[in-house]
C-alpha cells in the first residue's frame, strides 16, 4: 500500500504554545497545575500531561485558593477571568494568540456600535469563551439559514467574527448570506479561519485527488478536524477521524491500494507514526509526503515562563 502524508498536518503553533505554557509552569512552580477544561482537544496530549502533574477542571470552583492555573487555548469569558482574579489564582492564558485577535475585532465592532454576529458552532469552547468576552448581544449564526432567520432590520449594520476553526467553504456561504441579507456589513472575510486551519484544508483537497481512503488523526471533539473529515467525504473520498491506529477497521482498507493520511492541528505526529505502524502490519507499505506549505509560525509564551528552559517532547509531537 501506498501512503501519501498532508502537508502540512497536525500541531499549530497556538496548540504548540498551549501545550509548552502548561510543561514550562510544571517545572516551574511544581505539580500541580490546573487547567481549565482540556488544554488541546486530544487524549494523547492531555494524559501525557496529567501524567506530569496537570489537573484538569471543569469549573475554577475545582482549583484550590493560589493555585496555579492556566486557560486552555480555546479562551474563555470575561467572567472567567473575573472570578479568577477575585479568587486569586495565579493565571497563566494559553488563549491562542489568534483566538484572542478575534476576541478583539468583536468588542471593536462592538464599539462601533454594530450588531454583532458569531459565525460557528454552539457549544464549542471557543465560541462560548468569544460570547463571553465581547460586551454587549452577539448574535451565533451555524448556517446559511440562520442568517435568513435573523430578526433584524435589513438596514441593520452589522459585522460578523468567526470561530477559528471552521470550514473555509462553508463560512465563505455564511459570510455572502449575511451580505444578501443586509445592507451594511463588515467583517474580515474567511482569513480569520486560521492559517492552520486553512493549510490543513487545502492539503487535505489536494491529497483527495490521489488516494483512495482518508485517516484523519484527531480527537472527536475537536473541530478543526472533524472539517478535516468533512471536506474529504464531501468529495467523495471514504475519510475516517481516528484517534489513532487501533480505530483503524480491516473493511476500510480492503482493495485500498493509496491511503492518504492527515491530522488536526492538536494531534501530535506520534498518533500519525501509530496509524502508519498499523497500516503496515496488513502488509508492506511506501510512505511519501505530498508537498506543501511550510509553516514558520511561532507563539511566544507568557513573559513570566521565559526563563523556563523548554524541553518539551509533547508540543513537538514526538
Amino acid at each position: 500500500m501506498k501512503i501519501i502524508l498532508a502537508q502540512p498536518r497536525g500541531f499549530c503553533a497556538g496548540v504548540v504554545r498551549a501545550i509548552e505554557i502548561v510543561e514550562r509552569a510544571l517545572d516551574k512552580y511544581g505539580p500541580p497545575v490546573y487547567v481549565r477544561h482540556e488544554i488541546v482537544h486530544n487524549k494523547w496530549v492531555v494524559d501525557s500531561l496529567k501524567a506530569r502533574g496537570a489537573v484538569f477542571v471543569e469549573d475554577l470552583s475545582e482549583i484550590p485558593e493560589n493555585g496555579v492555573t492556566i486557560f486552555s487555548a480555546h479562551g474563555v469569558a470575561k467572567d472567567v477571568e473575573s472570578e479568577a482574579k477575585q479568587r486569586g489564582l495565579h493565571v497563566l492564558n494559553a488563549t491562542c494568540p489568534l483566538v484572542s485577535k478575534v476576541h478583539s475585532q468583536g468588542r471593536h465592532y462592538v464599539r462601533t456600535g454594530r450588531t454583532l454576529i458569531l459565525i460557528g458552532h454552539a457549544g464549542h469552547p471557543e465560541v462560548e469563551g468569544t460570547l463571553g468576552q465581547v460586551v454587549g448581544p452577539v448574535l451565533l449564526v451555524q448556517s446559511e439559514h440562520d442568517v435568513e432567520e435573523l430578526e433584524l432590520p435589513r438596514n441593520t449594520p452589522v459585522a460578523y467574527v468567526t470561530q477559528t476553526t471552521l470550514s473555509i467553504d462553508d463560512t465563505r456561504g455564511i459570510i455572502d448570506a449575511l451580505y444578501r441579507r443586509f445592507d451594511d456589513v463588515v467583517g474580515p472575510g474567511t482569513q480569520d479561519i486560521c492559517y492552520a486551519t486553512q493549510n490543513r484544508q487545502t492539503a487535505l483537497k489536494e491529497l483527495t485527488k490521489l488516494v483512495d481512503v482518508i485517516f484523519v488523526v484527531g480527537a472527536k471533539n475537536s473541530s478543526n478536524s472533524n472539517r478535516l473529515r468533512e471536506i474529504g467525504v464531501d468529495v467523495g473520498v471514504p475519510t475516517y477521524l481516528i484517534a489513532n491506529g487501533s480505530d483503524i477497521q480491516p473493511e476500510w482498507i480492503r482493495n485500498v491500494e493509496t491511503a492518504g493520511i492527515t491530522a488536526g492541528a492538536s494531534a501530535p505526529e506520534i498518533m500519525v507514526r501509530d496509524v502508519i505502524d498499523t497500516l503496515g502490519r496488513y502488509g508492506p507499505v511506501e510512505v511519501s509526503t505530498l508537498p506543501g506549505r511550510e509553516e514558520n509560525m511561532f507563539f511566544r509564551v507568557p513573559v513570566e515562563l521565559l526563563d523556563v528552559e523548554s524541553t518539551s517532547k509533547i508540543g513537538q509531537g514526538r
